[in-house]
C-alpha cells in the first residue's frame, strides 16, 4: 500500500490496484475490508512510521531545533506527503480507525516530547504550569502540516518556531 501511494497518491490507488496486486478478488479485498482507507488504516496500524528521536541534552531549545529540523526534512519526501494526506483521508472517513491511527503513530511522539518538556521542568528552562501534552499537540500539528503541504520548514522558520515555544513555555531565565 505505501509503494502504491509514494508512486501514484492515494486517490490513484482502487480496491481493484490493490486486489490485483494481491493476486485476489475485489469481492474478497471487500470481504475484509469496507473501503481502501481501511485498508490502508490497518496497514499503518500494523506498521510503523520512521520518526526522529527528541534530543535530551543540556539545551531545550537545541533538541527542539534538532527534532523540527528532522521532521521538516521528512515532510520534503513525496512518499511522506502522500502518507499524510492518506492519514488525513482516512481519518475523515473513520473515526474510530483514525483515533487508533493517532494512538498508534502520534503516541510515541507525544509521550518523547512530554518526557523531554518534564526533564526541562525539572531543569528550570519550562515553566511548571506548561501543559506538556498540549506543546507536543502542537509540535505534531506544525510537523503533520509541514508534511500535508510537502513545504519542508527551512532553517530560518525552524528557528523562528523555536523562539515563540521558548518565549511561551520558557521561565524567560
Amino acid at each position: 500500500m505505501r509503494a502504491a501511494l509514494s508512486s501514484d497518491g492515494y486517490e490513484s490507488v482502487t480496491i481493484e490496484g490493490l486486489a490485483a496486486e494481491a493476486r485476489v478478488s475485489k469481492q474478497t479485498i471487500y470481504r475484509w475490508w469496507s473501503s481502501k482507507a481501511a485498508i490502508l488504516g490497518e496497514a499503518l496500524l500494523e506498521g510503523s512510521l520512521p520518526t526522529p528521536s527528541l534530543p535530551v541534552t543540556d539545551d531545550l531549545a537545541a533538541d527542539l531545533r534538532a527534532w523540527f529540523s528532522a521532521m521538516s526534512a521528512q515532510a520534503g519526501d513525496g512518499a511522506t506527503v502522500e502518507l499524510a494526506r492518506a492519514l488525513i483521508a482516512v481519518t475523515a472517513t473513520d473515526a474510530e480507525l483514525g483515533a487508533a491511527l493517532n494512538e498508534r503513530l502520534a503516541g510515541p511522539i507525544i509521550e518523547q516530547i512530554v518526557a523531554r518538556l518534564t526533564v526541562a521542568q525539572e531543569a528550570g528552562e519550562v515553566r511548571k504550569d506548561v501543559d506538556a501534552a498540549a506543546v507536543a499537540d502542537q509540535f505534531i500539528a506544525l510537523s503533520s502540516y509541514a508534511a500535508l503541504l510537502g513545504r519542508p520548514l527551512d532553517a530560518g522558520r525552524v528557528e523562528a518556531l523555536v523562539e515563540v515555544l521558548m518565549r511561551g513555555i520558557g521561565t524567560g531565565d
